[in-house]
């Protein structure tokens, strides 16, 4: 028999998303009268305390954070897809931008109401945490840049000023247990969580 691994070979295609498997975060941005505002987004990264946000422009986050540049990054687990999914039809902006009204979304100001989670004080910034997710991480603007190559979102560095984990997933005093903790992932437009651990780095301190 032959044990030798078939590579397959790549082909050129033109997807129409890139959403290649990345945590879904549940953006929360202060309103002028000071209610909260939840986006749910797919583009993100962090590094040390830096964490940079994709978020689309002519939306209500993207307004709020041009505002009041603060904000809270919570990170939902595998459990809540249908809160999350729950918020996909709204948007915060009246009038809905015409965009959002082309693939059907409507406007909704009570975000909490409707995906049935709960808002809890934040230590340093004016928008609630969400309760229910097991990463809630304060933040700072510290500076929106909309890309000339592509105007229809913009690309946002924010630092963490203070993280708060449920305490369930937390070992060590400041570590996440990564056994504990899963977040919610969007792969092109399908929500998944992460499956069986694989190993670990040689940097890893548990």
């Amino acid at each position: 028999m032959d044990n030798t691994k078939q590579i397959s070979t790549a082909e050129t295609i033109q997807p129409k998303i890139l959403y290649y498997g990345t945590p879904v975060i549940l953006l929360n941005t202060s309103n002028e009268d000071e209610t909260v505002n939840i986006s749910p987004i797919s583009s993100s990264w962090a590094l040390g305390d830096c964490i940079v946000l994709g978020v689309g422009l002519g939306g209500k986050a993207i307004e709020n954070l041009d505002r009041l540049p603060e904000c809270v990054i919570n990170i939902p687990g595998p459990s809540l897809w249908k809160n999350v999914e729950q918020l996909a039809p709204y948007t915060g902006k009246n009038p809905v931008p015409e965009y959002k009204k082309a693939y059907g979304c409507s406007y909704q100001k009570d975000k909490y109401a409707a995906s049935g989670l709960t808002p809890i004080e934040s230590m340093t910034v004016k928008p609630t945490r969400i309760m229910e997710c097991p990463l809630q991480i304060e933040a700072k603007v510290k500076s929106i840049r909309i890309p000339d190559y592509s105007p229809t979102f913009a690309i946002i560095e924010t630092q963490a000023v203070h993280v708060h984990a449920h305490k369930q997933i937390i070992i060590d005093e400041n570590h996440i247990d990564p056994l504990k903790w899963s977040p919610l992932i969007y792969n092109f437009r399908h929500y998944f969580g992460l499956g069986k651990e694989l190993g670990k780095t040689f940097r890893s301190e548990n």
